[in-house]
């Protein structure tokens, strides 16, 4: 047995529940197959299937992880069946063994939602490899649970929701240390890519929604610029228009995973509580409507904390923050808050120029200029969002003798 089939069968075991379902017609070859699978620690169950409606009933019968389909004469209609059990099951992923290498083929395969085709000659460790890379990609990295935290404007643009959501998500990766994923969820004219990075995104949330049967660890982590090693952005659509390709039940998939592989999902939503919106703030921990001290934001701020009342959103999910803030202004704290019947949870500083700056650079504010004010305020806020590791209590001997009393 050589080294790479070792270590795939070593992440097979580790994984543990893989069910692996050996479908065709050709009995001797799929009880290979699946002897094969059952030796490298996944649970691997055969079915005889002569057609779609075979197929599919195997699939419904066995609740598989993992469709393992050989079919050595594979053309357009079985990808037509496998695209039927991609939109049936979205859950199972799917592993194809045939004859046709084509790059014509390959691509429709990938476009009905094959993960992989593997030559119907290929060596059984080839198969073995390919379904190991599954079981990575569905390896329970989920121990994460991050944190989902929603930033909007309590009016239309200016507000400055972008700004704190952009600049904090980099805080918390460049000078927490966490592993951040920043989701532009302004559909329309979303641009909080551009206040970290000058690089034109590859993908879009929309390509994402639009492949959303694709989604794993793995694609997302090909669909976003990264400025910085521990932060990723998944950018807004580039074309309005494709602001409709995005639904709630996307954000179902794309949230669940986001959770489970990052320590932080900071959204920037934009203006508009829409369904997807308000999908999002319900997976969100904490909301933060940003304001400023001003009437009309006053009279707008009043209208979304009642529209959050009306959605049942407890109250300390809700944490108002007023931005550019100065003291002396011409409206106070204790009046604004009076007006629309919240309390302030944090304020930031009117530092116009630099935060001006930052904007125009394209460059995260404490990377530019560290010792600015905003930037103080910025990654204080940060931190407190970070869990505090409670330490043990007492000395040296303490610990000791606690250990040795275990």
């Amino acid at each position: 047995m050589n080294d790479d089939r070792s270590m795939t069968e070593g992440l097979l075991q580790l994984t543990g529940a893989l069910k692996v379902l050996v479908a065709g017609s050709d009995r001797a070859a799929l009880e290979r197959l699946a002897a094969a699978l059952a030796e490298a620690g996944a649970t691997a169950v055969v079915a005889l299937t002569h057609g779609s409606d075979e197929l599919i009933g195997a699939v419904a019968r066995d609740s598989p992880d993992l469709l393992l389909l050989r079919a050595p004469g594979a053309d357009g209609e079985t990808l037509d069946d496998i695209d039927r059990i991609e939109h049936l099951y979205p859950a199972v992923t799917c592993i194809l063994q045939c004859s046709d290498q084509s790059p014509e083929f390959l691509m429709r395969a990938m476009r009905a939602g094959v993960r992989e085709v593997v030559p119907v000659a290929a060596d059984i460790d080839v198969i073995i490899g390919a379904v190991g890379h599954v079981a990575e990609k569905r390896a329970p990295r989920v121990s994460r649970d991050g944190k989902v935290i929603a930033f909007l404007s309590c009016k239309g643009g200016g507000g400055g929701a972008t700004f704190l959501a952009a600049n904090i998500a980099y805080a918390l990766a460049a000078v927490e240390g966490k592993k951040v994923i920043l989701i532009d969820l302004n559909l329309q004219w979303g641009d909080a890519t551009f206040f970290l990075s000058d690089q034109k995104p590859a993908s879009t949330l929309a390509d994402v929604a639009m492949q959303i049967q694709r989604l794993d660890a793995s694609f997302l982590a090909s669909s976003v610029l990264k400025p910085h090693e521990n932060l990723a952005i998944l950018a807004a659509p580039e074309d309005p228009l494709h602001a409709l390709d995005v639904k709630p039940e996307h954000l179902d998939v794309l949230l669940r995973l986001a959770r489970a592989n990052y320590d932080f999902v900071i959204l920037d939503a934009g203006r508009a509580l829409d369904a997807v919106t308000v999908r999002a703030f319900d997976y969100a921990e904490m909301i933060f409507p940003v304001m400023q001290l001003t009437i009309p934001f006053i009279r707008d701020g009043g209208r979304l904390m009642a529209a959050f009342r009306s959605l049942d959103y407890p109250q300390d999910k809700i944490r108002l923050i007023v931005n550019r803030y100065e003291k002396g202004g011409d409206v106070r704290l204790a009046e604004m808050e009076k007006a629309i019947g919240a309390k302030v949870f944090r304020t930031f500083p009117n530092d116009y120029e630099v935060v001006t700056d930052s904007i125009n650079q394209g460059v995260p504010v404490t990377k530019l200029f560290q010792h600015s004010a905003i930037s103080r305020a910025i990654r204080e806020f940060a931190h407190s969002l970070v869990p505090v590791v409670a330490k043990s209590p007492g000395g040296w001997l303490t610990r000791v003798l606690g250990h040795r009393s275990r």
